[in-house]
């Protein structure tokens, strides 16, 4: 989502981005935190930095392909994605 106006930077809802939806937070001047409109989530920016962080993970391997999915205690074989490719 593009940002409407000048001011604070328009931070995504870590809690909701985990689920798959894409609300923005609103911030409170008074309070110096964030806050989303369609959950219980308030917080700081360091708090919404970690939170995006940990949210990172599961896009890990979206620009790879997996080869193999290996057996019990084998580790996942991939490799990277190239356009045209199957």
């Amino acid at each position: 989502m593009s940002q409407a106006k000048k001011g604070h930077l328009n931070y995504r809802c870590p809690q909701c981005f985990a689920r798959d939806i894409d609300m923005d937070l609103f911030y409170d001047e008074e309070k110096d935190e964030y806050y989303c409109l369609r959950c219980c989530f308030r917080g700081n920016e360091a708090k919404i930095l970690e939170l995006n962080e940990r949210n990172k993970t599961k896009y890990d391997l979206i620009m790879k392909r997996i080869d193999s999915f290996g057996e019990d205690n084998e580790p996942i074989t991939y490799h990277d994605y190239k356009k045209g490719e199957l």
